[in-house]
């Protein structure tokens, strides 16, 4: 029997098409969500507190961030997975997960996290410090270490160094041959240090007698000092964006001011040194003529941005990080005289009383070392370390963990872990005596490839710095009480109160001092 088809309409036509596309994609968004699934059990995230909504962990934060991550690693683990807003962070604190950081995925993590202020005193990440990791870091790194930190230039800025030193002990000496006279150290400290890394970047000095012009050093101190308060800072809207677009708190209005007023300065001092360079040809360049010699041949890289940048970089870098750690130090010598008397003990078994003592007694000093060390275990200058960001997706500790995500080192944590230091609260320089490499669990400049590349200028500066306040003077606090040991807001861990010390002229090394007063004058 023959049945005759009916043809199928063009509505027919369309919904069996409609069907057959919402199959289609109904099955692809099955194998989407399972594949989803599938992911995040196989994702081994670090462990976490619970968060906010927006906000993740931010409200958290009420007080020293060093101090908050530690409690909460007690809790959490060595390994802990944090959301700062819309930003995913990772903190470390174990000598064993930085040692992954650093070895395993050292260039894996060897970028830097984009921050607002990376745009304004770093002329946008252009700085060695915030530059991503790639050809214009690579080559800022090698121009440092060549013109800067090298064991070549260190010992050629070395009279530089000493002379800024003998600056200070003759600013101390002038009222205290009669007796013991209160000394605030902070601003002294300071400013030697801004001199010394002034000097190097330019031959110019802003602080003491020998300044060339008092309004343009008094004005340039001031922003300085600005920019050191602002840049302790935290900013909300790094990690969220809605504050970052209505400027909570006016930050953003503050380093653009701020960055305006160091531009004109430092860009004036660009301007000046390059008038200077046709008559400076056979004389030893400073650091600011080495980086207008590779703009001469590759302008269009090394611009006068990128030469601000590093320049502002380095005055608050290799000013802050010395000054801190030296004002640290004299404050642990003044809770503990024991420490006190036996350095200078050292001190006047090997140089005497004859002469001040100088850099090259260094390797014959090693006690003044183990102090640094030991400052530098207790009170990091930098005590999280300077972020880092993975380029890629990666593993620490067998953790998962996604590109973009911020990495905090907790450098102070790991130096006060009782499971890595013996009685770690304790102030104790006879603990690095007899240690020849403390790896992983003494970081105080980092390590890796992106690790301070000013190290061992840094530690000549509070060798040479320690080493006189020993020698020429006698010490004592201000009151019964011991100095508080409190830390202050900053990047780099101020004290809360600057020091303030009594000191008085040795009568041993009166002779010595005498001398510099006049040969200084």
């Amino acid at each position: 029997m023959y049945i005759e088809r009916t043809p199928k309409s063009n509505t027919q036509n369309m919904d069996e098409t409609h069907l057959f596309l919402i199959y289609v994609l109904s099955l692809f968004s099955l194998i989407y969500l399972f594949k989803l699934v599938i992911h995040k059990k196989t994702k081994s995230l670090a462990p976490s507190p619970p968060s906010l909504p927006i906000i993740g962990h931010l409200h958290l934060f009420n007080g020293p961030i060093h101090r908050v991550l530690q409690h909460l690693a007690s809790k959490y683990g060595p390994i802990m997975s944090l959301r700062f807003g819309s930003r995913r962070v990772l903190v470390i604190t174990s000598p064993s997960a930085a040692q992954e950081c650093f070895t395993t995925n050292d260039i894996t993590l060897a970028n830097r996290p984009l921050l607002l202020s990376g745009k304004y005193l770093n002329y946008n990440c252009t700085a060695l410090g915030s530059a991503p990791y790639g050809q214009l870091w690579r080559d800022l790194r090698r121009i440092m270490t060549l013109e800067l930190f090298s064991t070549t230039r260190l010992k050629h800025y070395m009279g530089v160094r000493q002379d800024e030193v003998r600056s200070l002990i003759k600013d101390l000496s002038k009222d205290s041959f009669k007796g013991f006279s209160t000394v605030e150290m902070r601003s002294r400290i300071r400013g030697m240090s801004f001199n010394i890394i002034m000097n190097i970047i330019a031959d110019k000095g802003f602080y003491g007698t020998k300044v060339e012009d008092v309004k343009e050093a008094s004005e340039f101190k001031k922003v300085i000092r600005d920019i050191f308060e602002v840049s302790g800072t935290s900013n909300p809207g790094d990690f969220i964006p809605l504050l970052r677009w209505i400027d909570y708190q006016g930050l953003e209005k503050r380093l653009l001011k701020l960055h305006k007023k160091s531009d004109r300065f430092i860009q004036n001092l660009i301007e000046k040194c390059k008038s200077k360079r046709s008559g400076s040809k056979g004389k030893a360049m400073k650091f600011i003529d080495a980086m207008l010699s590779l703009q001469e041949s590759e302008p269009e890289y090394y611009t006068d941005d990128v030469i601000k940048g590093n320049i502002l970089t380095l005055l608050l870098a290799g000013t802050d990080t010395s000054s801190v750690t030296i004002e640290w130090a004299v404050s642990l010598l003044l809770n503990h005289p024991n420490v006190l008397e036996k350095a200078r003990a050292h001190i006047d078994e090997y140089v005497g009383n004859e002469r001040l003592v100088e850099e090259t007694d260094l390797p014959n000093l090693p006690y003044i070392q183990c102090i640094i060390n030991e400052t530098l275990r207790l009170f990091p200058a930098t005590p999280l370390l300077v972020p880092h960001e993975p380029s890629e997706d990666c593993t620490i500790g067998g953790f998962d963990v996604a590109r973009g995500t911020m990495v905090l080192v907790n450098a102070w944590a790991i130096h006060r872990d009782p499971m890595v230091w013996d009685d770690p609260l304790s102030f104790k320089p006879e603990r690095f005596e007899k240690v020849i490499n403390e790896g992983y669990r003494f970081i105080p400049f980092g390590m890796g490839r992106r690790q301070c590349p000013g190290s061992g200028l840094a530690n000549r500066v509070i060798w040479l710095v320690l080493a006189s306040l020993i020698q020429c003077f006698e010490w004592e606090r201000v009151g019964e009480e011991l100095v508080g040991l409190s830390e202050g807001k900053g990047l780099t861990m101020p004290k809360d109160v600057p020091l303030k010390a009594r000191c008085k002229a040795r009568q041993e090394m009166s002779d010595v001092l005498m001398n510099l007063l006049e040969l200084v004058s």
